[in-house]
């Protein structure tokens, strides 16, 4: 009897996402296809990217994957959990296990993270060193921030072909080795240079932690598991200049290179201990133990023949540039979210400016000027189950049994008013230095709370907006933030050189004034939007038609004992 699973390309007239997360991580949700029958895809939940850093990737976006059987075979001899209890489940594995994992995953983010802005705290000691200016060195940064969304856009599909831990390991040994010669560089391009390469491989974490934590964790836990580990990527920018600061300052600007190739070390140490938590790579292996125990080829599992990588990364490469250029929503918020994380990464700038040169303080105090931004991220992570009240609290969508898309965005409304209070605030109580250092210390926490808000609750209005298609918006999205997050430090020194810091403030916090509507637009009109969307339409008319089809096919039978096998063999 022949049987081809639902997700093939046949079905679709353009395939399903890869699971790519940024970032962005960046925030996700991962969904078991038909495991069970459900783990078809993960999701990056992320942001964080900030990152969805990250974002990300990330992040964390639904993923449904383009790994799947083309071959005729037996229903019968198809591989899959052994029920809702299955110990090779990693939903099912220990509580202690999976508090470990997100420990080691925050961590392993944290890193990665860290070392773009620890970067800034050596920019005039480097600039100095290499007799370069200042503008030339920032492209560190800069560089950096593009690796990391490049990195990303391969690192899932790799993810998905080869499994999540040995792309980790080898991406993260490779990250780690080139910090070696960034801390030995005899000249400002090797140090650039190295640097982009270490990001495109150091990508693999902001691509592949958040799915990595959907994978351990069910539906009802998610949010706080994603919550937990976010700390780590969305404080990675404040902790990089209060370490780097000290640092640099004591120890000079290649100690911080070589205090970030410990700590990746530890991080590598940790990747190896993970174990596989990729569902598709762990039915394949099941399956694979099967045939040799029973000596049968006919054990197979939905995965087991897949695109070539080829294919896959052309898909991943091309349809988050079409979406981003074709999708309105797409085109709104990835407009929305790169303005905010720009202006982010500018206080990276601009805070030095600000507190080393108006106010006279050491490079290692300045770095502490971020804590207030950092506490304005911890206070909204710590929110998280009020949040989900507030989100939950909107009128449920018959169709999915869930709240509509929009939810997500009151939040993220909220966030949109919270910056520009923050970046007004700060501008014009960081100058004269007569006014008491706390005062503009403190506007960091709404600019930091709002800032988190945006990246985590915006990439979930894109991850259930897009469901099967959400890892390409948010990848598309990870893409142009990170540009513009990377190019406008490159201007910051002039600007705040040429209006002075209460003025460059002030024309930064207008222009988040100005692009405050965008949420409210699509809090309002989000449900009319998301109907006009030709991409949006036919995937729920996809959706809808898979759903049939999974109800017509017959239950998967449970393995036989060794018994009953031997004897169909004979």
């Amino acid at each position: 009897m022949s049987s081809q699973h639902p997700a093939s390309e046949s079905e679709d007239k353009w395939p399903r996402d890869t699971d790519l997360s940024h970032d962005t991580d960046s925030i996700a949700e991962s969904r078991s296809s038909d495991s069970q029958r459900n783990n078809n895809g993960h999701a990056l939940d992320k942001a964080v990217t900030a990152y969805s850093l990250v974002s990300d990737r990330m992040s964390l976006s639904e993923r449904v994957t383009t790994i799947r059987t083309n071959a005729t075979s037996d229903p019968n001899y198809e591989v899959d959990w052994d029920g809702e209890d299955d110990p090779e489940n990693p939903k099912n594995w220990s509580l202690r296990y999976k508090a470990m994992g997100l420990l080691f995953l925050s961590w392993n983010t944290l890193i990665v993270v860290l070392y773009s802005t620890s970067y800034t705290s050596g920019v005039t000691l480097i600039a100095e060193e290499f007799n370069q200016s200042d503008t030339i060195v920032t492209l560190g940064l800069t560089l950096y921030l593009i690796g990391l969304a490049i990195g990303s856009m391969f690192m899932a599909p790799l993810s998905e072909v080869y499994g999540r831990k040995p792309v980790c390991v080898i991406c993260l040994a490779i990250f780690t080795v080139l910090i070696i010669p960034c801390a030995l560089a005899r000249s400002v391009t090797t140090l650039i240079v190295v640097r982009f390469i270490g990001a495109f491989f150091g990508s693999v974490m902001i691509s592949t932690a958040p799915g990595m934590v959907a994978d351990l964790v069910d539906d009802e836990h998610r949010a706080l598991a994603i919550s937990i580990w976010s700390i780590g990527p969305l404080n990675g920018p404040v902790l990089g200049p209060v370490i780097g600061g000290f640092v640099t300052q004591y120890l000079g600007w290649r100690w911080m290179d070589w205090i970030a190739l410990i700590l990746s070390a530890v991080a590598l140490v940790f990747a190896c201990i993970l174990k596989e938590t990729y569902a598709p790579t762990l039915l394949q292996r099941k399956a694979a133990r099967l045939r040799k125990k029973y000596g049968e080829s006919r054990w197979w599992s939905r995965y087991d023949q897949k695109d070539s990588l080829v294919s896959i990364l052309a898909l991943n490469l091309s349809r988050p540039f079409v979406m981003a250029v074709t999708e309105p929503i797409c085109i709104f918020w990835d407009i929305y979210i790169a303005i905010v994380y720009g202006i982010l990464y500018l206080c990276f700038v601009a805070y030095p400016i600000v507190f080393q040169d108006i106010r006279g303080w050491s490079l290692g105090l300045s770095g502490l000027a971020f804590l207030g931004i950092g506490i304005g991220v911890l206070i909204t992570i710590a929110c998280e189950p009020l949040i989900r009240r507030l989100i939950n609290s909107h009128d449920i969508d018959p169709e999915t049994g869930k709240v509509h898309p929009e939810a997500m965005v009151s939040f993220v409304c909220i966030c949109a008013i919270l910056i520009p209070i923050g970046e007004l605030w700060f501008a014009w109580t960081c100058s004269p230095a007569s006014i008491h250092w706390i005062v503009p210390l403190l506007a960091g926490i709404p600019f930091g709370a709002g800032n988190t808000g945006v990246f985590i609750y915006a990439s979930n209005y894109l991850t259930y907006s897009y469901g099967m298609y959400a890892a390409s918006a948010l990848a598309g999205n990870s893409v142009i933030r990170s540009i513009l997050g990377g190019v406008l430090p490159l201007a910051g020194s002039y600007m705040y050189a040429s209006l002075g810091p209460n003025w460059s403030g002030t024309l930064l916090g207008l222009l988040e004034f100005v692009i405050v509507p965008i949420p409210f637009v699509f809090y309002k009109y989000g449900h009319r939007i998301r109907m006009r969307s030709t991409l949006i339409v036919r995937m729920q008319e996809d959706k809808k038609k898979l759903e049939g089809k999974r109800a017509r096919r017959r239950p998967q039978q449970t393995l036989p004992n060794d018994e009953e096998k031997q004897s169909e063999v004979v």
